[in-house]
């Protein structure tokens, strides 16, 4: 049995007949926009907590109790009121959502991979949004089923990593336990890919890609070094210091700008690793550019040798300060990458302009997947951009919509549209980040829920 709904013929095939008609007269090279079709909508509450393991301690009963502005504990649940990244500092919007709570925070998924039948796997993020405040937030990873009828989200299960072999090569903050179980001070876990019955998570932090098995236990560790070259972050374990002198920078990859996006090729046996963000070129003591653009640049990782090669493409961003946020193939050489501001979230109400706790004064902007062909390289290394849909322009003939306005037009106004996953030839889902508890972009003062959004790509497949 299918899982994905009945879609009605006349609006689906009048919504696809007009993204067609686009390619058609659109020029060969150009980048075009194409319509992408709501087919589903689910999702998990944003306050969905899961308990933590009995033998990971009392500490873990409770999260989020170092989110304070001071950095220091506060056991009393729900007395940090969140505010949202987006807007102006001096007249900060409140989301709704508040820290601590009690059990570790399900949100925000930040990777995902589809199971089949309408179940998938989704990676939590590494907690409150950086080291410091994630001490107490286990890194898991959650099996879970979209109802499409209903609009819910089911978790299965949940799998919580841990390292009791001592792969890891560097200290964690579990080290002197027996299940050492993983936290968001060791990793930044924000891609997830399935190869050979192993789960292989790209990271931040490092960046690192993290090996387990299914049953989350740590395998392996992979540094990123290509060409004999590391390429490291602040939170590299051999950069966890701040520099010596004003202006010296110890890394070549931003805080937060690593494998947030990794796609798997078909036969399995390669990895693509992205950065998030540019990488930091010291001789201009600046982000990576081109032509007056930032770029970043896509890795390859052979799965068998566990080693980069020394191959590499580069995505060239459309606007300074957008972001990659995820990267899926289609093919052997076709694929999808999510690309979006990092400044932006919300549709109605909005009051661009203005500082109100009652709207968008940052209303959602750029927030685009687009097709690319690594096979379409241009001299200077950069990757074909072939066309791409708005996610904040998606058609709704058949009003599929289960949170929101259910208009013609439907849109995902999060910050992070950030998970992507291959359903099957014309479906993908995505799901954004939603941050919890500091992302309101449906409602101004309300955390986003977990999202997943099916989509019919076939227009956007069939770009050339």
């Amino acid at each position: 049995m299918t899982f994905l709904p009945a879609l009605v013929p006349s609006r689906l095939a009048a919504a696809l007949a007009a993204a067609l008609a686009a390619l058609a007269v659109a020029p060969a090279q150009a980048q075009i926009e194409v319509q992408a079709v709501l087919a589903g909508h689910a999702a998990l509450p944003y306050d969905t907590t899961v308990a933590a393991p009995a033998d990971a301690g009392a500490f873990f009963a409770t999260a989020g109790k170092f989110a304070t502005a001071n950095r220091q504990r506060t056991e009393a649940l729900g007395s940090q009121k969140a505010q949202t990244f987006v807007g102006d500092p001096k007249h900060l919007r409140h989301t709704g959502g508040a820290l601590p709570i009690r059990g570790q925070a399900v949100q925000g998924f930040s990777g995902i991979v589809s199971l089949g039948g309408g179940e998938f796997l989704a990676l939590t993020d590494n907690g409150f949004g950086n080291k410091i405040n994630s001490h107490d937030a286990l890194l898991m990873v959650h099996r879970v089923r979209a109802d499409w009828a209903s609009g819910r989200v089911e978790r299965l299960a949940t799998t919580f990593l841990h390292d009791p072999d001592r792969k890891i090569p560097f200290a964690i903050q579990n080290e002197a336990s027996d299940k050492r179980y993983l936290t968001g001070v060791d990793f930044d876990i924000e891609s997830i890919q399935v190869v050979n019955g192993e789960w292989w998570i790209g990271d931040e932090f490092g960046p690192y890609v993290l090996r387990t098995d299914a049953t989350g236990r740590v395998l392996g560790v992979v540094e990123t070094v290509v060409g004999g070259k590391p390429l490291r972050g602040p939170d590299h374990y051999l950069n966890g210091r701040l520099g010596n002198l004003p202006g010296e920078v110890a890394f070549e990859v931003r805080r937060s700008g690593g494998f947030e996006p990794m796609a798997q090729s078909p036969d399995g046996k390669t990895l693509y690793p992205m950065f998030e963000w540019p990488l930091y070129d010291a001789a201009s003591k600046g982000f990576e550019r081109h032509g007056g653009q930032t770029y970043t640049r896509i890795l390859e990782l052979d799965v068998a040798t566990r080693s980069y090669g020394t191959r590499q493409w580069k995505y060239k961003f459309e606007v300074d300060g957008n972001v990659a946020a995820d990267f899926q193939l289609l093919d052997a050489t076709t694929g999808l990458v999510i690309e979006r501001d990092d400044a932006s979230e919300g549709v109605a109400p909005a009051c661009p302009g203005e500082s109100r706790a009652d709207c968008f004064s940052h209303p959602a902007k750029f927030k685009r997947i687009y097709k690319i062909d690594l096979a379409q390289v241009d001299a200077d290394g950069f990757v074909r951009k072939v066309a791409f849909i708005d996610l904040t322009r998606i058609a709704n003939p058949d009003r599929r919509a289960k949170i929101g306005p259910n208009e013609a037009v439907f849109a995902m106004p999060h910050l992070g549209p950030e998970g992507l996953a291959i359903v099957d030839a014309g479906h993908i889902v995505v799901v954004n980040d939603n941050n919890f508890p500091y992302s309101a972009g449906r409602v101004p003062d309300k955390p986003d829920d977990n999202e997943l959004v099916l989509l019919d790509i076939r227009a956007l497949r069939a770009a050339r």
